[in-house]
């Protein structure tokens, strides 16, 4: 995408995108991260990439209830921002919490059901990442629609992970899971045709 073809909005979302990151690396340099730095970049990378999976899962029920056409040129890129966080927060998992020492990796991802859940997650989000191109979609065709299905399940496993690191009564990933499966709602059939009614 061309910058000169950007409108106001798909600039300013690709500005929303990098303020995480920005923040991360300003908060790393004057030393805000607190005690536990790793689990902060952890946390915060993690979240981003769940936020930006949403919110790229929300570009079409926008469309479908909004009528604004724009918000879909905005799908794959929230989606590849997403997968961007998403290989940081796997990097610092590998690289810089366990020194990438893949005994203890393996041994991690059998213990902690919350690293299995991310793993498989990312491993969706990375193949959908290498295969969001033009020249893919013309090899797969019709496949390549249902092979990009697989973002709600890597949603749903990324809101799972989320559920299962943080501490029992924490509320917020379970928000998260409920936008989640609200917006994968929205693509079913009924549902769709009974917003759609709604616009007329």
């Amino acid at each position: 995408m061309k910058r000169a073809n950007m409108a106001p909005f798909q600039i300013a979302a690709h500005i929303a995108a990098l303020i995480p990151l920005t923040l991360l690396i300003w908060d790393f340099w004057q030393g805000n991260l607190g005690p536990d730095i790793i689990r902060e970049a952890t946390l915060r990378t993690g979240k981003a990439a769940l936020i930006l999976l949403v919110a790229s899962l929300a570009c079409s029920p926008i469309n479908i209830i909004f009528k604004f056409k724009p918000a879909l040129k905005l799908r794959r890129p929230l989606g590849l921002y997403s997968f961007f966080y998403a290989s940081i927060h796997f990097a610092i998992f590998i690289g810089v919490d366990y020194f990438f020492d893949f005994a203890l990796i393996k041994d991690a991802l059998l213990e902690k059901r919350y690293a299995l859940a991310g793993l498989t997650a990312g491993i969706i989000l990375l193949t959908l990442a290498l295969t969001s191109t033009i020249g893919w979609q013309r090899r797969l065709k019709k496949n390549w629609k249902r092979l990009h299905k697989l973002v709600y399940i890597a949603a749903i496993l990324a809101a799972v992970h989320f559920i299962w690191l943080v501490k029992q009564g924490v509320v917020e990933p379970w928000i998260w899971a409920f936008f989640i499966i609200l917006l994968l709602l929205l693509r079913y059939k009924p549902i769709k045709q009974f917003v759609l009614s709604l616009n007329r």
